[in-house]
């Protein structure tokens, strides 16, 4: 009898050290979904990761969703290489897996949407599903849902008022071959560099401005460090709920399907959130002091004609993209 009960005992806890393998449990053996992101916690992101994804998550499985903002775990790369290599369960980034995947630049071309309801359309549809297509085969990611970081604008220490203000303007940029091109493009000297090491640049004057949505100025502090913001609208900047493919084939249907519907659900609020915070950031930054410039039409048709030969060399690089491209120019909002 003692010796079946060892038996059962030694097997029982065989299956716990399996189970522990399996899945990166919590105390109290429940699975753990770190998920990770480069924004600062009160950024609209975050807000629906906390406010819709953790609390689905958690109300419908045995499931505990724990995030890491701010870069907690490493920069944009780090994290996204955590994602792919299973160390980290999920993450919000970029379209830094552009170098791998061609057609993720697409969204980020210089202005291919005309607004962030055409973006939103254009993502949240079929096209936005051709995008992710290759993903989980290139990269072991599964992507989960599109988010919105929203359309980027310049933040400056010094006007830009027109085309000629950007030679000898540093810029700060991702390092991601679009924007490098069209920072290059409008004359700027470009300095690529991490999104975590941007306040510093500026505060120091490595860098004389950067762009971002307002929302991302706001919440990251660097208006403290800079006085103008030109309102170019030039590059919308998506994000992308993803998941690391073998972790989503060890969850359990019902698992997967709450997973899925709560990133939809949070990514659409966030969506929501940042629509929303766009005035208000706007009156906030105006009230630290931030002076806002909206370019004429001769600018703004300056600043597209620049970026054109980046979809020419784009379309010389990748053939393949120029029908999908054209199809997303043609989407109405």
């Amino acid at each position: 009898m003692r010796r079946g009960v060892a038996m059962l005992f030694t097997l029982v806890l065989l299956a716990s050290i399996i189970a522990a393998g399996c899945g990166g449990p919590s105390a109290g053996g429940a699975k753990t979904i770190k998920v990770a992101n480069y924004f600062a916690d009160d950024h609209p992101q975050n807000v629906a990761l906390r406010e819709k994804f953790k609390p689905m998550v958690e109300a419908k499985t045995d499931l505990r969703v724990q995030i890491y903002g701010n870069s907690q775990l490493g920069a944009e790369k780090e994290f996204y290489d955590g994602v792919r290599n299973g160390t980290i369960e999920m993450g919000i980034p970029g379209m830094i897996m552009q170098a791998d995947i061609p057609k993720m630049g697409i969204p980020e071309l210089p202005f291919i949407f005309k607004d962030l309801d055409h973006a939103n359309k254009v993502l949240k549809g079929p096209l936005g599903e051709e995008l992710t297509a290759d993903l989980e085969r290139e990269h072991g990611v599964k992507a989960l849902a599109w988010s919105a970081n929203g359309m980027r604008m310049f933040s400056s220490n010094k006007p830009l008022r027109r085309m000629g203000d950007f030679r000898g303007f540093r810029l700060r940029m991702p390092n991601i071959p679009n924007y490098i091109a069209f920072g290059k493009a409008l004359g700027a000297n470009v300095t690529p560099m991490p999104i975590s090491e941007v306040f510093t640049a500026l505060e120091q004057g490595v860098v004389d401005g950067q762009d971002n949505p307002i929302a991302t100025l706001r919440a990251s502090g660097w208006y403290e460090v800079q006085s103008y913001v030109l309102e170019s609208n030039h590059m919308f900047s998506p994000n992308l709920y993803i998941i690391n493919s073998e972790f989503w084939n060890r969850l359990s249907p019902r698992e997967q399907e709450v997973i899925a519907e709560a990133a939809k659900e949070s990514a659409a609020y966030e969506w929501e959130l940042l629509k929303k915070s766009i005035e208000e950031d706007k009156k906030f930054l105006k009230d630290q002091g931030i002076r806002f410039i909206v370019p004429d039409k001769r600018f703004r048709a300056a600043m597209e004609k620049a970026a054109e030969p980046i979809y020419q060399q784009f379309y010389r690089e990748h053939p393949e993209t120029k029908d999908l491209i054209e199809r997303i120019r043609r989407t109405s909002p």
